[in-house]
């Protein structure tokens, strides 16, 4: 680890990466993206025969108010890409705090990950999991190809959220969000 930048030799960054010649080492890289906390969501869909689908994700990210967008991604080689590449809407549903098991169960690969899961179908069928933060049911507006991953762009056509404490990732782990009063040595001024 270190604080030297890391500057690429080629300017064309998805060349770079794809011909395996980048100066920076990924799992360096990875550590250094892991130092920024996120929330943990849920994206689900229905696949084509109507088996839902789902797996946990934290490239999730707000891009427009007006008109409502949201965005994810997903690793190419992933094995719900063309689940979700076919679907005409899918479910962002963020987790609570409590819901940390959930993130794991769907996290790896298994037959079934909807066991013993509370949903009802969305828009377009996606599953909408219960108990959840908020859930933003989107319209497959657009996917464009990023580095080893595709991006989806969500057209937000329904949303719903609570007060429950959420569930965050960083470095590696889960953890709580601390508002400022909680913080041991914070000042807050009114």
């Amino acid at each position: 680890m270190t604080d030297a930048p890391k500057h690429p030799t080629n300017p064309d960054p998805a060349a770079e990466l794809a011909s395996d010649s980048s100066a920076i080492d990924p799992r360096d890289f990875r550590n250094a993206l892991g130092t920024y906390a996120t929330g943990v969501t849920i994206i689900t869909a229905t696949s084509g025969d109507g088996k839902p689908y789902g797996l946990t994700c934290n490239s999730f990210a707000s891009v427009s108010l007006n008109p409502p967008l949201v965005l994810w991604s997903l690793g190419m080689f992933s094995q719900g890409l063309s689940i979700f590449q076919n679907a005409s809407h899918f479910t962002v549903n963020i987790l609570g705090a409590s819901q940390q098991a959930l993130s794991n169960k769907f996290a790896k690969s298994s037959e079934d990950k909807f066991a013993g899961v509370e949903w009802t179908p969305g828009l377009g069928n996606a599953p909408v999991l219960a108990n959840c933060v908020a859930n933003f049911q989107c319209r497959a507006a657009n996917r464009y190809y990023g580095g080893d991953h595709i991006i989806f762009l969500g057209a937000v056509e329904a949303y719903a959220y609570n007060r429950q404490e959420p569930l965050l990732f960083a470095r590696g782990s889960y953890g709580l969000f601390s508002p400022p009063d909680s913080v041991p040595g914070s000042n807050r001024s009114s």
